[in-house]
């Protein structure tokens, strides 16, 4: 079984410290935040997602999500192929599923489908 990957569509960074990584990132990017909730901030850079989330690990560093049609079928084919569960494949709201697992190599592949998400936009 294969997955086909549709491209990058968002980067999630560990803020601990929510209120200071949204000022942060807001004076860098010259822009507030178009969602911003206590439990993840969300700006949208060049059509994409830069997200901040407080319950990521920072240890983890970023994590990048990946485009797929079926999250749960992807996460299914990367652990035939060696990976390992990293967060089960949760639906987020709005229609979103994010899920993630542990390469062999180590690295952490986020999957994400998103309804909302246009190529090119």
């Amino acid at each position: 079984m294969s997955t086909s990957l549709h491209g990058l569509r968002t980067v999630i960074y560990p803020a601990p410290d929510l209120a200071a990584a949204t000022s942060w990132w807001a004076e860098l990017l010259g822009v507030r935040p178009y969602f911003e909730e206590p439990f993840y901030v969300g700006f949208e850079v060049g059509g994409y997602e830069l997200g901040l989330l407080p319950t990521a690990d920072p240890s983890e560093g970023a994590l990048t999500y990946w485009g797929v049609d079926d999250v749960a079928a992807a996460m299914t084919a990367a652990i035939a192929q060696g990976a390992v569960e990293h967060v089960p494949a949760t639906e987020v709201g709005d229609g979103i599923v994010t899920g993630s697992v542990i390469t062999p190599g180590g690295a952490i592949l986020g999957l994400i489908y998103n309804p909302h998400f246009k190529v090119g936009s």
